[in-house]
């Protein structure tokens, strides 16, 4: 997400927040949240706050400091009015229900950084997207490379032979360095996945890599390790698997070229496992800096 489009959506929700000077608390309305996250029916996003409510419960906290019944008026037809049910939320409130929506979309994704830093400063908030962007991409690639192995596992090629594959499918991605060699590269411990330390753009392009290779891997139905003979309509056993990764991940890599990026001299990133055990640190405190809503809500 770019920074002109970041501060355009942080003015929206800028323009939403409401304030509370005795209790000393900011806050949402949830109904003004719902248009702000995208959702089109109220029932939908009603759901989104009832789960939001039990993470809270789940959490110890309590939920009449960060969830508040209320009713509005509203006018319709012909100058008549009625009741309608809202709620009142705390930034953490806001937090947790952005947290049960899906961050592939432009509002929630902004939505979880946006609530998870206490400030309006806009460089701590794009710091705290790309942070969210970074997991989210290693998350997929996790996925992605565990179906990699069940697909050719059920295929008689054995973990070892994993290994072989996505180190091979690395050398062709990363200029000739292997997995190894890498990890060496970017000072990463043997012990350690080299993609925790990958920039997001690297782990983007393995996933990438990695989900050609299992598409062609089921659509071409590669069976059996002892197999040598590659066919184009016809991949048989690690060898036409590595193949077909090697083929990838060069396809990427020439991709990548094409824009002037080599994924070999891309800087090593902050530990990932860091960045998780730092944002959990953060959601624990984010409950108690978030403040209290005040004891009696009046109705709009």
């Amino acid at each position: 997400m770019d920074k002109k489009r970041i501060e355009q959506i942080k003015a929206q929700f800028d323009f939403a927040i409401h304030s509370d000077s005795e209790a000393d608390v900011e806050f949402w309305y949830a109904r003004d949240l719902m248009n702000l996250l995208g959702y089109e029916r109220w029932e939908n996003f009603e759901k989104a706050v009832f789960r939001a409510i039990e993470s809270c419960e789940t959490g110890g906290i309590s939920v009449t400091d960060h969830f508040r019944d209320v009713t509005k008026m509203i006018t319709i037809g012909k100058g008549a009015k009625r009741r309608i049910k809202d709620y009142m939320l705390t930034r953490y409130a806001c937090y947790l229900i952005a947290q049960n929506g899906d961050p592939k979309k432009e509002e929630i994704a902004f939505a979880q950084g946006y609530f998870a830093v206490q400030t309006r400063r806009q460089e701590l908030i794009e710091e705290r997207i790309s942070l969210i962007e970074r997991t989210e991409a290693r998350g997929r690639l996790r996925e992605s490379e565990k179906r990699l192995s069940q697909n050719i596992y059920e295929r008689g090629v054995d973990d070892a032979g994993f290994g072989r594959i996505r180190s091979k499918g690395d050398c062709a991605l990363f200029g000739g360095y292997t997995t190894q060699q890498m990890k060496e590269r970017l000072g990463v411990k043997e012990n350690r996945p080299l993609a925790d330390f990958l920039p997001t753009l690297s782990i983007a392009a393995k996933n990438l890599a990695t989900e050609m290779t299992n598409y062609n891997v089921e659509e071409k139905d590669l069976q059996g390790e002892s197999a040598i003979t590659v066919e184009e309509k016809d991949l048989r056993g690690e060898s036409a698997i590595t193949n077909e990764h090697v083929q990838n991940n060069q396809s990427v890599r020439d991709m990548l070229g094409e824009r002037g990026i080599k994924p070999e001299n891309l800087p090593a990133a902050e530990d990932i496992k860091k960045l998780e055990r730092r944002v959990k640190s953060q959601e624990k405190k984010l409950a108690a800096h978030s403040g209290k809503l005040p004891g009696n809500a009046e109705d709009n």
